[in-house]
């Protein structure tokens, strides 16, 4: 049995629970993932199955992809990830793993990369209160002063300096799974999830 799938993530909403009690949910489209290939302990040094997410039409795909998907006996996908198994001889090629496997009440870490928001200043990206905005001020968002004096006469490494932010990993812990709707290969859990409209996100069982 798979610990994780990949999906997409769709956007929020909310979601009443019993006694109409109203939650904030992120809404995934969790697979379905198909198995491409099966890595074993005697031949790759781990035991392991890739799978392959989101179709694809293979005129988008490179030849060498092209040649790995038709030896699988597959079409082509966009997204190729590894999960870790105990046995991949319990899975056979072109096999779908779809959202059956959460349930609801499970708990589940999601990862996912942030929404990128380009070169910014230290006020937006590290939240420093800025300069004064009267009497004659010309500091009005910039760092002030960065230095140490005299000693040791340069700036610290890790200094909090303007720069590019978000577009990064970011794993979110500990959220339930609210609903599970397998038709629609969608699942539903309580609280925001890193990324933007149908950008890639790993869904592990806590």
């Amino acid at each position: 049995m798979v610990n994780k799938l990949f999906g997409k993530r769709l956007g929020m909403t909310r979601y009443f629970l019993e006694g109409g009690i109203s939650v904030p949910v992120t809404v995934l489209e969790v697979g379905p993932c198909v198995v491409v290939q099966k890595k074993t302990l005697e031949k790759e040094g781990y035991n392991a199955i890739q799978v392959g997410f989101f179709p694809q039409k293979e005129a988008r795909v490179n030849k060498p992809l092209q040649g790995h998907f038709s030896a699988a006996g597959v079409g082509c996908y966009t997204h190729l990830k590894e999960i870790l198994v105990d046995n991949p001889e319990e899975f056979e090629l072109g096999q779908e793993i779809k959202s059956d496997i959460f349930g609801i009440g499970e708990v589940v870490n999601v990862i996912g990369t942030s929404k990128g928001r380009g070169y910014s200043g230290v006020m937006k990206r590290w939240g420093f209160s800025g300069g004064r905005k009267t009497h004659g001020s010309r500091s009005h968002r910039i760092p002030g002063s960065i230095g140490c004096s005299a000693t040791p006469g340069r700036v610290l490494k890790g200094k909090k300096m303007p720069g590019r932010k978000g577009f990064q990993q970011v794993t979110v812990k500990n959220l339930l799974v609210v609903d599970v709707r397998p038709e629609m290969d969608v699942i539903l859990v309580r609280g925001a999830v890193p990324g933007s409209r149908n950008s890639l996100v790993e869904i592990c069982k806590v």
